[in-house]
């Protein structure tokens, strides 16, 4: 198998918009999930088609918030597209509400044999799961590793993907590398590992994982973090994918849209409470169709 700046998954034809499902939750108020992959898969030329597990007041970092569970109406919503002959090349999963998600993702996978499988496992950060997300959840997350054309875990996600110990965020190479074996023989077929922070290099780093080897970028570390910048992340990559960018300069591409979106944020009014602002950077998602 090729490096991730070897590897390309998919060409644009011409003026064809290449169609994806977003697999997210919906905030009310927080940039985050839905409310960050539809302007940017949106600005990169895709047609996002919104498939919404849980609706939200907030994000779960504010310290109180309203969760609406939408499995139950998944079953129609999934039967309606059928109905409407609807066609995907691509299935953007994230945020789940609840374990019985994970069958409609693979309802897509099943009846869209030929689309992207691109994984956002959103369980947690910083060594703690997500307050929603029970053994159960994670469990279920786990069972869509095998298959995902690109798997995108923070490392607090891989530990509980693998059941390999979470360390922090400083770790080196070697723990990387342990990381992304193992994921890639859960059956992943690439693996984008995020948020390595090393105290002595002043850079946050991504690492890109195949079976034939693994590869980094970097960008400048700031000092904060940000909710959503998981999601602003994924979505970039994804949104560089479909324009025909290679694995690697995806990733490149995806980092470097988190941290410049973060270096705006700092100026926005409640800014470490509502997340990154994301949308003076839409932009330079644009510019991905040049």
């Amino acid at each position: 198998m090729p490096v991730a700046s070897d590897l390309y998954l998919y060409q644009r034809e011409g003026s064809y918009l290449p169609r994806v499902a977003a697999v997210h939750d919906l905030c009310g108020y927080g940039n985050c999930s839905l409310g960050v992959a539809i302007p940017v898969l949106s600005c990169a030329g895709i047609d996002v088609c919104s498939v919404p597990t849980s609706l939200f007041s907030a994000h779960t970092k504010f310290p109180g918030f309203y969760m609406l569970d939408t499995t139950p109406m998944l079953g129609a919503y999934l039967d309606a597209w059928r109905q409407h002959g609807v066609d995907l090349d691509g299935v953007y999963s994230g945020f789940l509400g609840s374990a019985e998600q994970v069958a409609a993702i693979r309802r897509l996978y099943d009846e869209y044999p030929h689309a992207l499988r691109i994984v956002d496992p959103v369980m947690g950060d910083n060594g703690s799961r997500y307050p929603t997300y029970t053994d159960e959840m994670c469990e279920a997350t786990r069972g869509l590793v095998e298959g995902a054309d690109v798997l995108t875990p923070n490392l607090t996600e891989a530990s509980i993907l693998t059941g390999i110990p979470y360390e922090g965020a400083d770790v080196d190479e070697a723990y990387v590398r342990r990381m992304a074996d193992a994921l890639l023989a859960m059956g992943a077929k690439s693996v984008v590992l995020k948020g390595i922070v090393r105290a002595d290099e002043g850079v946050i780093r991504n690492y890109a994982a195949t079976a034939g080897g693994l590869e980094s970028t970097s960008d400048e570390l700031l000092p904060y973090m940000l909710h959503g910048t998981g999601d602003l992340f994924a979505s970039g990559l994804t949104a560089a994918i479909y324009c025909g960018r290679s694995l690697l300069d995806a990733v490149s591409f995806a980092g470097t849209l988190v941290s410049d979106a973060m270096a705006v944020s700092c100026d926005q009014p409640g800014y470490e409470l509502r997340g990154v602002s994301f949308q003076s950077v839409l932009g330079d998602v644009t510019a991905l169709l040049a």
